[in-house]
């Protein structure tokens, strides 16, 4: 696979501290020509689930060649290992924790390495910092062309993330909130897929909360200002928005990640 010499970064680390920084000196001192990419760096603390959908949702926009750092590792420092994985012409650098489960799961030739050789690391280890100390120089070195085979020994046996998924029971499909993004849109694990026979209803109902919504939108204009709607997002899954407002500020606590959300036919 040749590289494209991009990187990109997703954590939980936020902008406030210098980690992200720290990570990406690290990489520019390996590979000067290294191009770095943000891909978000306010994923909630510690959440896997979060990080796994976003990296799973961003990458294939990027180059083939193109190294993919996560780095959400609520473990670090204790047994999980550190893995890279080499996935429809990308690679992923980050711990194995289940956060590149989906990319492996819906890649099944996928290659995966225990990174267990020292000298593609930075010299010194930090318990609490792998994302800088091995993670990134590991990412850096991928982008110069170095094979990832010389890192590690392949595995077989990745740790597995169980996502939660919709389901239909009694002529209902039922799903939860599993992201809310900087608009306040929920977004739901609902797919374009598993609403097809709903959309092509006259009326399918989706509930969320107290909140009763009539058919699916195709744009949030289509509604008044300040009025709820449920619609496709750009990840095609199902989204409950409010029109130039926040779904999140205007539902509450209750309607937040996790939050169960049902499609059904209109009596």
């Amino acid at each position: 696979m040749k590289p494209s010499e991009i990187i990109t970064l997703t954590t939980d680390f936020g902008q406030r501290d210098p980690y992200v920084a720290m990570m990406k000196g690290v990489i520019l001192s390996i590979n000067p020509r290294a191009r770095i990419v943000d891909i978000t760096h306010d994923i909630r603390a510690g959440s896997i689930q979060e990080g796994s959908t976003i990296i799973a949702e961003a990458y294939p926009f990027f180059p083939s060649g193109s190294v993919h750092v996560g780095v959400i590792d609520p473990g670090v420092g204790g047994k999980r290992r550190p893995i890279a994985v080499a996935a429809d012409g990308h690679f992923f650098v980050g711990p194995d924790n289940g956060l590149f489960w989906p990319v492996v799961a819906a890649h099944p030739q996928s290659h995966v390495i225990h990174l267990t050789e020292k000298s593609y690391w930075m010299d010194i280890i930090s318990a609490t910092f792998h994302g800088r100390d091995i993670f990134a120089p590991v990412a850096s070195h991928l982008s110069c062309g170095i094979d990832p085979n010389l890192m590690g020994e392949k595995v077989d046996n990745p740790v597995v993330l169980t996502s939660p998924r919709a389901w239909r029971e009694q002529g209902l499909l039922t799903g939860e909130v599993i992201r809310v993004d900087g608009f306040g849109n929920l977004i739901t694990n609902i797919t374009v897929e598993e609403l097809a026979e709903f959309r092509a209803s006259e009326g399918p109902i989706i509930t969320i909360g107290g909140l009763a919504l009539k058919g699916i939108r195709t744009t949030y204009s289509d509604v008044g200002e300040g009025e709820a709607l449920a619609l496709i997002g750009s990840s095609n899954l199902l989204e409950i928005a409010v029109n130039r407002g926040s779904a999140r500020t205007e539902l509450g606590d209750d309607c937040g990640i996790g939050a169960k959300v049902i499609v059904r036919f209109e009596d």
